[in-house]
């Protein structure tokens, strides 16, 4: 009889633990089934207001903004995307400069992925099914994330085979999650210099490939359930980035789509690394790393 009575309240532990998980489970809340986040590289955010980007701008209209997110320093490219995708600056994940390949200095914390953990990554793990693309036109991009979250990814060589690719993925895998990264417009700084026609006639072009984008979402049935971000990972000065100037450290952020206040513009101050904490609590992710450093932006959503 004792060993009965054990066996029940063995078994009975066992569904309170079932139950427990798997309402925890439920208890995330996506704020939408579609996550589509877009970089530009080297776009800095004192060109909005003379930039012709009608989609990017629309976007803005019907959501929520800012132009005066900060860099980390320096205002260079790999630094400045690993911590905007890894919630925490250089000096906690170890990539210090524009082309990092790994980590500078030792990473503080590193996740079964052997990296420090990234939203890629943190994405993967809440939900194991998920389609979740990376797209990156610069092949730099391929350190900065764990590649092994990805169910696919793709590396095209100019930024018009980017939204090429970007377009084909979305309407064929209808990805939970995608990033799409292209290296303009900081060739064109590079090269013509920023704030040059050269620099605006390119943002132009991106602004069409936006919209290109925008549309494969419709053709897919998934504009109601999604949420666009687009944003940078730095902006730049004459023909060059990597100092303080706010040229160079002042990025766009917007983010658009279902529950995203519109027209708001965002009062809190935002950091790069911030990015991560805002993409994450997209998924319902109330926790995060203790190791990351961002913040979410609650002010974003609409009031239920």
């Amino acid at each position: 009889m004792r060993q009965k009575h054990l066996s029940l309240l063995l078994f009975y532990l066992f569904l309170c633990v079932f139950f427990s998980c798997s309402s925890e489970k439920q208890s995330l809340e996506r704020k939408a089934q579609h996550v589509v986040f877009i970089g530009m590289d080297g776009w800095g955010a004192y060109s909005v207001p003379k930039a012709d980007m009608p989609n990017v701008k629309k976007l803005m209209e019907s959501g929520s903004y800012t132009l005066a997110k900060r860099t980390v320093l320096p205002s260079s490219s790999a630094v400045n995307w690993a911590s905007m995708f890894m919630g925490a600056g250089p000096e906690l994940h170890g990539f210090t400069t524009w082309g990092s390949q790994k980590p500078d200095l030792p990473s503080r914390e590193l996740s079964h992925y052997d990296m420090f953990p990234s939203v890629w990554g943190l994405v993967r793990d809440t939900y194991p099914d998920m389609e979740i693309g990376y797209i990156y036109e610069w092949d730099g991009m391929k350190y900065l994330a764990e590649m092994q979250a990805m169910s696919w990814e793709e590396n095209p060589k100019d930024s018009k085979k980017t939204s090429e690719a970007a377009v084909k993925y979305i309407r064929e895998k209808k990805p939970g999650f995608v990033g799409i990264i292209f290296a303009e417009p900081d060739y064109t700084g590079h090269g013509a210099g920023h704030d040059t026609p050269e620099y605006y006639a390119q943002l132009k072009t991106l602004d069409d490939y936006i919209g290109e984008i925008i549309q494969a979402v419709e053709d897919a049935g998934m504009m109601d359930e999604t949420i666009f971000v687009i944003t940078s990972d730095h902006g730049g000065i004459n023909k060059g980035h990597g100092g303080i100037t706010m040229e160079e450290m002042e990025t766009p952020f917007i983010i658009s789509g279902k529950g995203i206040k519109k027209g708001h513009q965002i009062e809190r101050s935002m950091m790069q690394y911030d990015v991560a904490s805002v993409l994450l609590s997209l998924f319902g992710v109330e926790e995060q790393p203790s190791v990351w450093v961002g913040r979410p932006l609650d002010e974003i959503f609409c009031e239920d």
